[in-house]
């Protein structure tokens, strides 16, 4: 399905720790828009949606809108610090092509 990198898994794992009310996990979708036609969405939640696809790696819960999954099926996920600043970063097979903000793609 998808794949969080050790970095990836790192980064959610403290985000949720240090979430100001209990989340049980990442949200990831993808909704039309951005500069490439495609953008990502993620972010904490509560709960996950009712018909949300459930990706559990050691402990850390993502949950993938059911909408997006073919648009996100074997994407590796990454966080990365770089000069530039830190982030999500996504490796999407199913992009055809993506803008220089990486988090837009058609």
């Amino acid at each position: 399905m998808i794949h969080l990198t050790d970095s990836a898994l790192d980064a959610v794992r403290n985000a949720i720790s240090s979430a100001p009310e209990p989340v049980q996990g990442l949200r990831l979708k993808v909704e039309t828009g951005g500069c490439a036609g495609n953008k990502y969405l993620m972010g904490l939640v509560r709960t996950a949606e009712e018909d949300d696809e459930v990706v559990e790696r050691d402990g850390v819960k993502v949950f993938l809108e059911h909408d997006s999954l073919p648009l996100l099926y074997g994407t590796t996920i990454d966080f990365v610090v770089a000069i530039e600043g830190a982030g999500f970063t996504f490796d999407n097979p199913n992009a055809t092509h993506s803008c220089s903000c990486g988090k837009s793609f058609g």
